[in-house]
């Protein structure tokens, strides 16, 4: 999993890149302009800060970034050079993805938690959701684990009043969808217009 992110306004010029979800307790590394960020209790990497890359790597955008080939290669060119040993490996599956509502039952520990089996085609998953007009047989975005919500959040795995949940069914709000209604709920899609496995795109 590859996550970056870029706000020169708010940060400065640093690029900052996800592996793993943070953990209870890190501890940090520095070796010429990079900062390792890693897991204290098992020493998993879980992130690089790259400073001074912004012009480099022709970064202009606001907020996550997708990075291209070229753009990989000059970061792991620089982590050889300042003696770290991750290699970063572009991560092209699409992360807001259509599904379809295969499976809802009411969670035993809540009055308006469901917990659903989702299924995107090529695999299902199952997500704890407490919108109140979801329903079986409905196509909804799925943002999967490692997606950066547009308001800078990102989805990892969890667990919802005891029960597992691995991504979130999104509302159009969510989404920052022109026009979204400024209520609960989540965003169902057009059976005649979309289909489970489709990536969806938002901006």
């Amino acid at each position: 999993m590859l996550i970056a992110s870029y706000n020169k306004a708010q940060l400065g010029d640093i690029l900052v890149v996800m592996l793993h979800e943070d953990g209870p307790s890190q501890v940090t590394k520095k070796k010429d302009t990079i900062v390792e960020i890693s897991d204290s209790s098992d020493g998993t990497v879980l992130g690089y800060n790259f400073f001074g890359v912004g012009e480099e790597l022709g970064l202009t955008a606001t907020g996550q970034i997708k990075l291209d080939d070229e753009q990989v290669k000059i970061l792991n060119a620089k982590l050889r050079e300042a003696g770290f040993e991750t290699i970063l490996e572009i991560d092209e599956i699409p992360k807001f993805v259509v599904g379809l509502v295969e499976e809802m039952i009411e969670h035993p520990d809540s009055d308006h938690l469901h917990i659903t089996k989702i299924n995107l085609g090529n695999e299902i998953l199952q997500i704890v959701c407490g919108a109140p007009n979801i329903m079986q047989g409905q196509l909804v975005v799925v943002a999967k684990v490692g997606a950066m919500m547009p308001n800078g959040e990102i989805i990892w795995p969890g667990k919802l009043r005891g029960i597992e949940s691995n991504g979130m069914v999104c509302s159009a709000r969510e989404l920052h969808l022109p026009n979204a209604p400024q209520k609960r709920g989540i965003l169902v899609l057009s059976l005649d217009n979309f289909h489970q496995g489709q990536p969806f795109l938002i901006s």
